[in-house]
Formats: C-alpha cells, structure tokens, sequence
C-alpha cells in the first residue's frame, strides 16, 4: 500500500470534466415507505485500511441499515474516486484535500465537494531511519527521497527543506514507487512520505527504528485535511436527508472505533481478512485519538485551514486561486 494514497494523479481532460459536470445521477431509492432501503456506493482512494474503519463498522453494527441506507464499499478504478462520484457512479468517495484544486479551478465545474474530513489533521511527513540522522527537513540535504514526481509533492518538500534552513537542490530526487516502505529503507531510499498510522507503523512492526518528520509542524499551512469524504454537488442538492443519513451513519461508526479501537479492529479485519491484524490493531489504536482529536464533531472541516492550503498552492503558483469556502460543506454532518 502506497502511504494511503493514489500513486497518480488523475488528471481529468476538459472533455471528461464536462461529461463529469452533466452526468451526475441519483443512488437508485425505493423510498424508506414501503421498508425498502436506498442504494449508497462508497468508493474508497485506495485498497481498505484503518482510515476507513468507520465504514465498515457502521456496515457491521447495522448502522447503515438502520439509516435505511444499503451501502456498498468499492474500491477505486486508476482515474481515482473522485472521477467516479463526479460522473455519478458513487454517492460518495474518498480524496485528498490535496489532489482536489484540478477539480475546483477547472473551467467546466466539476459538482464535487467534500462533506467530512476523515481525520481530523495531516498524520503524513517523512520517515527515516534513525540511523541517517535526518532529524529535521534540513538533513534531507544529499539523501535519497523516494518522489512520486507531482509538483505539489516536490513544492512542499522543497518549503519544508528550505524553511529550516536546508538547499533543496541537494536534495536526491529518485522517481519510485514504493510499496514496501520498511524494504525501500533498508535498500537504496533514505527518505519517504507516509502516512504514519499505517506506513510509520509498519516499519516499526518490522523492527526500524525511524525518524518522523511531520509536514504540519513546519509549515501550518500544510495542516490540510487528508483524507476526506467526497460527494456529488447535484446529487446532494436532491437527496440531502439521505446523504445526513449517510454521515451520520458513518460517524456512528467512527465514533465506535474512538471509543474501542481494539474492537473496530477486529471488525474491520473480518470484513476485509487479508488484512495484517498486528499491523490494523496497532494502527487503529494510534489512529483512535485521531479521527476528532481536539474537535468535539466528528467530520468537521475548519474554513481557515482548508482556505489556508488553497491560498499557499495559489501564492506559489501550484493552482489557481480558489475562492475562500469554496469545495467543501459542513452541512450534512450530524450536530
């Protein structure tokens, strides 16, 4: 698993923006009147993992059904999620803060918005092994850092090595695609981004000692919201009881996971056995206090630092401005 997140990035042509923008349909109903339950598709950004546990705990408990909600759990297609909720193939998926601006500044508008955040604030950084001494972003300066080649990845990067004083031009660059993060340490790559519960986490079972460097401690700007739920703007404006139903279905579940993260755990590794149990108990315990952490509302998005990324990807030329409040609603949460 890469981190949690797509390894590409999508990149929606004008002509499947516009095709996006004007086939949005409705989730079949048969009306919660005669007892029959409305159809939800969930797509996920990536293979399943203690980022979704709330999913499959409200699946479990019969917190969906209860909602009146039958709700299917999908796994991506390669152009991600989000092409899927905008075309209206899903009710819901799951995206980064991060990898939405393409969507939000295209000519054509793309009805997608995002309706929770997942976790509360950005758990990734870059891990290490304790050995190479990078003990701040400085320290990346002539080691190895495994990029996937975006350029948002690399701007942040580049923020982060030069605010604490570093030369990002010595930073080693290799294009790779790692999906074992404990075996790239050990091998030819110094320097990675994870996301700690499930990556940093790994690399610990496998007996690394790391470093961790978290992005949102050096630069407050980059304590965006990743991941976060994502629906269709048309079909919300039609069907928003049901997408209330929907989330507050879904922070049942989560909330259950704050509360007995070991139990979660186990309900998550039952729906989806393939799954490493040490790993999904450790990682759900580490992620427990992190769903909420200081909110008291799970799937709360804050408009300060949502508008806080999208103005430092504008003032650095990574994206077009995006209006103040713009691609996300706290509406549909349960109060």
């Amino acid at each position: 698993m890469k981190n949690f997140k797509r390894v590409a990035v999508v990149a929606l042509s004008g002509a499947m923006l516009l095709n996006a923008a004007s086939c949005a349909k409705t989730a079949e109903s048969s009306g919660s009147g005669d007892g029959q339950l409305t159809e939800i598709t969930l797509v996920l950004d990536w293979t399943p993992n203690t980022n979704h546990t709330g999913f499959y705990v409200a699946l479990a408990e019969g917190y969906y059904k209860e909602a009146g909600l039958d709700v299917k759990i999908v796994q991506p297609p390669e152009d991600g999620a989000t092409a899927m909720v905008a075309s209206g193939q899903a009710q819901f998926g799951i995206d980064f803060q991060d990898y939405l601006p393409p969507v939000f500044t295209s000519e054509e508008k793309v009805p997608v918005e995002a309706v929770a955040a997942l976790i509360q604030h950005n758990t990734s950084g870059i891990i290490s092994l304790k050995e190479d001494n990078i003990t701040s972003p400085k320290g990346l300066e002539g080691k190895n850092y495994a990029t996937w080649d975006l350029p948002i990845e690399k701007a942040m990067i580049q923020n982060i090595v030069e605010a604490d004083g570093g030369d990002f031009s010595k930073v080693k660059l290799i294009p790779e695609y790692v999906e074992n993060e404990a075996a790239a340490l050990q091998q030819d790559i110094d320097a990675i981004w994870v996301y700690y519960a499930w990556a940093g986490i790994s690399c610990k079972q496998a007996g690394l000692d790391t470093n961790m460097i978290y992005f949102s401690d050096i630069t407050p700007e980059f304590d965006y919201y990743s991941p976060v739920i994502i629906s269709n703007t048309d079909w919300l404006a039609s069907n928003g009881d049901t997408a209330k139903k929907f989330l507050a279905a879904t922070a049942k579940g989560y909330e259950f996971a704050i509360s007995d993260p070991d139990k979660a755990a186990d309900i998550l590794c039952q729906q989806v056995p393939e799954l490493d149990k040490n790993l999904v108990k450790e990682s759900q315990q580490w992620l427990a206090t992190q769903y909420k952490a200081e909110v008291t509302r799970w799937g709360y998005i804050d408009q300060a630092r949502w508008d806080a990324f999208y103005k430092w990807l504008a003032d650095n030329n990574l994206s077009d401005p995006i209006p103040a409040g713009y691609g996300f609603t706290n509406d549909y949460l349960p109060e």
